[in-house]
């Protein structure tokens, strides 16, 4: 096993002396003689100290070979957790641990929240990469993250640290208290660990390269379709230089339109959401945790752990409104202007070139005059509405976690050899969205059908008649409060264990060894149950303006019964070419039984060999078969529809009305025959997606396989270096298409190359829904399905890279040199949506972004590293981190199918760096420095500086619609790129 960090003054030590419990990540074999097959990334806590790290996502998401997944970078899209991603395919395909155990799942894909995690008491975090199926569970497809704690703790811990950006802002406090104690002279031991933190946010407004946003392919100031004045569908286009609505059959009635001086003009104006969207996330939490053990023998001890954590995360995005909703209004509603009455009057409802109005001229007269309903003249219009409520104020979705995890056990010696260990746990997790500020779009039709400005028609539950045509501010005080409401959703888990082990050795030697075999047996049971319960707002597809879809209820369970064995067994030892030869090899035998479904029943398997010719060299590999079993998520969840990132539709503009085939397809997708010309891009690079679970899913299967070696020459005392292959197939994969499968299954890329005669009545066009109204991919989830993206077996992913880790320590006199250095060189990344298909073909992620290249989380660059290096002058450490990931170019299918991004000269307007000439195509390679500065005062007290960032780098600008919404936010990727820029840290850490 090799540190990815080097081990810095004094805590380090102390740490590992205080480790008496051997936590081995990667077996259950706990014998530190025995030497391993699996390579593990360790990162201590001496280097999160130096570095500041305020959570487990952080600390992790810098680590090569892992990409940045939801944490305190991701706004929209954040669902109040924070996970990590091994090797970018997929957080739910890696297992977070704590001291080896499983802990309770914070969502229904039963993916752990680092958020929750005891940073203060960490010790360590291992990183494994294959073989971990049997020791684990089978789901271990990419590996685990391993949270092994401080064992054995005396004395008393306090530390206070302070954190803020160059631009002031983006205030984070950290404050941890330990306290331990042995007991009964020396049998006992308990520990209590609890912590406070609460960071500020850093808005996108605050940034100048982030203060506009900008559309990645055109280079124009961009941002929503949804803003003020607002958008409307239903009206007839006005005779040029007049307020007079065109009556010649043969001009289109045209699409979507925007208001001006009571007009209803062709679209003019994007609403800028930038300034309200964060690049940090609010975070405020409490957490406890305690530990104890106690020998009741000498060959007995019981122990228990339990963890309780409350953390509350806001995500803060543009204000709700009307996005696309369907509404009617009649026309003598005292907000409705006279020309746009005039234009909805005058909307073509006739075919073939011939004119005839929704209403006739003397017919829309006495309307506008029309007293109420029971006046004979009064008549309504119905369109599509899209006006941001700024009045209202931001989105705001506030998520409270509760979540408590009890593990008790005992353990103890069958014989001087063999040892045993039972445990059971039991963990609850809560989490609450309770969203603020978000229109009701029942409301938005209760308040438009109005004969006053002071009463609706329908005057229930306090309604205020709205003006949906004005400017900002336009809507009063008091219909703003109407219009708007609270909602909440709910999601529970929780998770019951229980674990047997068995482990040790029998005294069995093989002919060419003196080590003898270990073993280790074991059996484990696994209870998850996960619900999600939403209100009648929160469910109802389109109620909550601006929601993305629907949060129906789900709920449901599944039972894991496991059986699993391990041998490390020490072939040759001391021969010659053979310092040491050593056989790894293990079996797990699962059987998931799903509520109200199937069970699935697999086998998996690891075996692994470690060859030391001499003392310098250790040559390893191992080879493994994993399953990963659907989750309640997959499993449970209704069909519903929701948001995917999509920046163009091959129906949108010009190109369908030249194109017979093409208009056919359009038109079999639902688009209204009036639309054909006239249909817009998603608005804000978001288009609507149908999809759900699948309780016939099936697991799935992958192998995975590494190959490297271990350099400790002699003749360079302090040095160490290791270098491992690793290869991951995961088959049978349980995933939906990306939104460029289904444009390119149904149009060809590049689009509409695919396109034929026949394809209006090919199944994969048919299965995309358009807007009944725009014709367009986005609008009211109710009415609006989108693009299809079902959940299968039918995808496969890859992937395989090489880790490089090298530690040098050495005493140059004046000061002790200590050096770390980590390299994840990521080969290939593919993803297939649909292996059964000839139009699919295996999408290249690595060194590459789009939307579809954020399938599983934020950028995988090609070469990535990190590296330390630490000077020890007495008491005092500086230390020098160099942070660098590799340059990144647009996905080449996404080149094909969407269109080269902008590459020319930053618009007029968008203030930073104006005028100079950018490529959102190409982003060159990037580095970054941070400093710390450690001075051990005496042995009680610890300070430390670090400057994050040093040289305030800006993060690239791309655009904010060339990748996922999550991942590509403020014209960057937050995930990946700093995008706080240069910030500094305190801290003061008390020990007694």
């Amino acid at each position: 096993m090799l540190s990815s960090t080097a081990a810095f003054a004094q805590t380090a030590e102390e740490d590992a002396a205080a480790d008496q419990t051997i936590v081995v990540t990667g077996s259950l074999i706990r014998n530190p003689n025995l030497e391993q097959a699996n390579p593990v990334n360790v990162t201590t806590s001496d280097a999160i100290e130096l570095k500041q790290s305020n959570t487990a996502e952080e600390v992790l998401r810098e680590v090569p070979g892992i990409v940045p997944n939801i944490g305190t970078a991701v706004n929209n899209g954040n669902g109040g957790s924070s996970y990590v991603d091994l090797r970018g395919l997929g957080s739910n395909r890696n297992i977070v641990l704590l001291d080896g155990n499983r802990i309770v799942p914070a969502d229904l894909a039963g993916r752990v929240d680092l958020n929750n995690i005891p940073l203060a008491l960490v010790s360590r975090v291992d990183a494994l990469t294959g073989a971990a199926v049997t020791t684990y569970g089978a789901d271990a497809i990419t590996g685990v993250v391993n949270f092994v704690t401080k064992k054995d703790f005396a004395g008393v811990d306090l530390s206070v640290g302070e954190q803020i950006t160059g631009k002031g802002d983006g205030n984070y406090l950290r404050s941890d208290l330990t306290i331990g104690a042995n007991f009964d002279d020396g049998r006992g031991n308990a520990v209590l660990s609890i912590g406070y933190q609460e960071s500020d946010p850093v808005y996108q407004g605050d940034r100048d390269f982030s203060v506009f946003g900008i559309d990645s392919y055109s280079g124009t100031l961009g941002g929503s379709g949804t803003g003020v004045p607002a958008r409307i569908t239903g009206t007839r286009p006005l005779i040029a230089g007049t307020t007079t609505p065109n009556t010649d059959g043969t001009v289109a009635n045209g699409g979507t339109r925007q208001l001006q001086n009571g007009a209803a003009v062709g679209t003019y104006q994007f609403f800028n959401f930038n300034p309200y969207n964060i690049f940090q996330t609010p975070f405020k939490r409490y957490n406890i945790f305690a530990q104890a053990n106690y020998e009741i023998s000498d060959s007995v001890e019981v122990y228990t752990r339990g963890l309780f954590s409350k953390n509350t995360i806001d995500t803060i995005i543009a204000p709700s409104g009307s996005f696309g909703g369907s509404v009617t209004m009649n026309l003598n509603n005292p907000y409705m202007p006279t020309t746009l009455r005039n234009q909805f009057c005058a909307f073509n409802t006739a075919t073939g070139g011939a004119y005839t109005p929704l209403y006739s001229p003397a017919i829309c007269a006495a309307a506008a005059t029309a007293t109420g309903p029971s006046d004979p003249n009064y008549r309504t219009v119905t369109f599509n509405l899209s006006r941001r409520a700024t009045e209202v104020g931001p989105r705001i979705s506030n998520y409270t976690s509760t979540v408590f995890d009890y593990r008790v056990g005992a353990r103890g010696a069958v014989s001087s050899s063999i040892n045993w260990d039972v445990s059971a746990a039991y963990g609850e997790s809560d989490k609450l969205q309770a969203i603020k500020n978000y229109t009701l779009q029942s409301r938005w039709r209760q308040a438009l059908l109005a004969n006053n400005t002071t009463t609706c028609i329908t005057n229930t539950g306090g309604c205020v008649p709205v003006n949906p045509f004005g400017t900002a501010g336009s809507i009063s005080a008091a219909a703003a409060d109407f219009l708007s409401d609270d909602s909440t959703t709910q999601v529970k888990t929780s998770l019951a264990q229980i674990r047997g082990v068995l482990s040790g050795d029998l005294g069995l030697t093989s002919p060419g060894a003196s080590e003898p075999i270990g073993f280790a047996l074991g059996a484990e049971y696994r209870n998850y149950n996960a619900q999600q319960a939403s209100d009648v707002l929160a469910k109802t597809p389109g109620e909550l303006g601006g929601a993305g879809g629907a949060a129906p209820d789900i709920k449901g369970a599944y039972k894991v019964y496991e059986g699993y064995g391990e041998i490390i067994a020490p072939l040759l030892e001391d021969k010659a070419f053979a310092k040491s030869l050593t056989l790894e090899a293990g079996a797990r035998y699962s059987s998931q039984k799903i509520n109200g479904g199937g069970t699935n029943n697999d086998w998996t398997y690891k075996v692994g060999l470690s060859w030391e010719p001499v003392d310098d060299i250790k040559l390893r590999g191992n080879y493994a078969r994993a399953v990963r079993a659907p989750n309640i998520g997959e499993l449970f969840s209704p069909v519903s529809t929701g948001l995917t990132s999509l920046a163009a539709d091959p129906c949108a503009g010009s190109a369908p009305v030249s194109n017979a085939n093409l208009r056919a397809v359009c038109l079999a997708q639902g688009a209204p025959a009036g639309t054909i010309g006239s249909i817009l891009n998603p608005t804000a690079a978001q288009a609507n997606s149908t999809g759900g679970g699948n309780i016939a899913l099936a697991p799935e299967k992958a192998t995975t396989w590494t190959v490297g070696a271990v350099f400790q020459p002699q003749f360079l005392p302090g040095f160490s270096l290791s270098v491992d292959y690793y290869n991951i197939k995961v088959t049978e994969e349980i995933g939906a298409p990306t939104s460029g499968d289904v444009i390119a299954a149904c149009f060809g890329s590049p689009a509409p190359s695919g396109i034929t005669s026949g394809s209006a009545a090919d199944p994969l066009c048919t299965a995309i829904r358009r807007n009944p109204v725009t014709g367009g991919l986005d609008g009211d989830p109710a009415t609006t399905l989108g693009l299809p993206q079902t959940l299968s077996n039918s995808g496969r992913l890859k992937t395989d890279g090489i880790d490089l880790i090298a530690n040098y320590s050495k005493d140059l006199g004046l000061a002790k040199w200590s050096s770390g250095f980590v390299l994840n060189y990521a080969i290939s990344q593919t993803f297939n949506a649909n292996v059964n298909s000839p139009l699919n073909t295996d999408r290249e992620c690595v060194g590459y972004y789009s939307a579809n290249c954020g399938f599983t989380g934020s950028m995988q660059p090609k070469w990535q590293w990190s590296w330390r290096n630490t000077f020890t002058f007495g008491k005092f450490d500086a230390s020098v981190l160099w942070r660098h990931i590799s340059g990144m170019q647009q996905e080449p299918d996404d080149v094909t199918g969407t269109g080269a991004a902008f590459a020319g000269p930053l618009p007029a307007g968008f203030g930073y760096r104006e005028g100079e000439t950018v490529n959102f195509g190409k982003i060159g390679a990037y580095d970054w420095f941070d400093l710390s500065l450690r001075f051990n005062v005496n042995d009680n007290l610890t300070l430390t500086a670090a400057v994050q960032n040093l040289f305030d780098k800006d993060p690239p600008v791309v655009g904010s619609s060339i990748g996922s919404t999550s991942y590509n936010s403020g014209n960057t990727y937050p995930s990946t790129y700093d995008a706080l820029g240069r910030r500094f840290a305190v801290s003061a850490r008390v020990k007694f």
